[in-house]
């Protein structure tokens, strides 16, 4: 399904006003030559995950159908289309682990992710419990909050996430360290 070849910038631009201008097809050429990079982002949400029977490619495959089904988006760049195929792939597993809940009497097990930036490829955290504290941090501090989401979520590395932003590598890593630590300190609570 994934196309290799990258788009060039000047025919992935007119791609993307095509799609902001409502071409469906144009969008569909983008995400296959995205694929690549927006199943990374669902391998990565889903690494360490015992209890969701949800592959990489069916979560692609949701964040497809959610962001497909926006209308009104002007799509920038390709650091756009992959900020919101994290947030919209977040989304998708933290309403996966709340039917998961729903289905089960005591709350059934915790989904989880795993992420390498917050102290480990064998660290654990309840998605649920990341998605409420990414909301909390928020209303502190809406860029840090930003920043972390990019980096856990979107896999973003801190220039694509400074681009993304429109800000410059120093804020966002600023942020970044900001909003790590303060994650961690409220996750080691839990």
């Amino acid at each position: 399904m994934a196309n290799d070849l990258p788009v060039p910038d000047l025919q992935l631009g007119t791609l993307l006003a095509q799609c902001s201008a409502g071409d469906r097809e144009a969008f569909g050429e983008i995400f296959t030559h995205l694929y690549k990079d927006i199943h990374a982002i669902a391998v990565r949400e889903l690494r360490g995950e015992r209890h969701l029977t949800i592959q990489p490619t069916a979560l692609v495959h949701e964040a497809y159908l959610r962001m497909e089904g926006l209308r009104q988006i002007q799509w920038q760049d390709r650091a756009h289309l992959l900020a919101m195929a994290s947030r919209i792939t977040r989304q998708a597993l933290v309403d996966a682990a709340r039917r998961r809940r729903a289905d089960k009497r005591d709350g059934g097990y915790a989904v989880t992710l795993s992420d390498e930036n917050l102290g480990g490829a064998e660290v654990n955290h309840d998605a649920l419990d990341i998605d409420a504290l990414l909301t909390e941090l928020e209303a502190y501090d809406a860029i840090a909050a930003q920043v972390v989401s990019l980096r856990i979520f979107g896999g973003m590395s801190i220039e694509e996430a400074a681009q993304y932003l429109e800000t410059s590598v120093a804020t966002v890593n600023r942020r970044w360290s900001a909003g790590k630590a303060w994650l961690i300190r409220e996750l080691s609570r839990t």
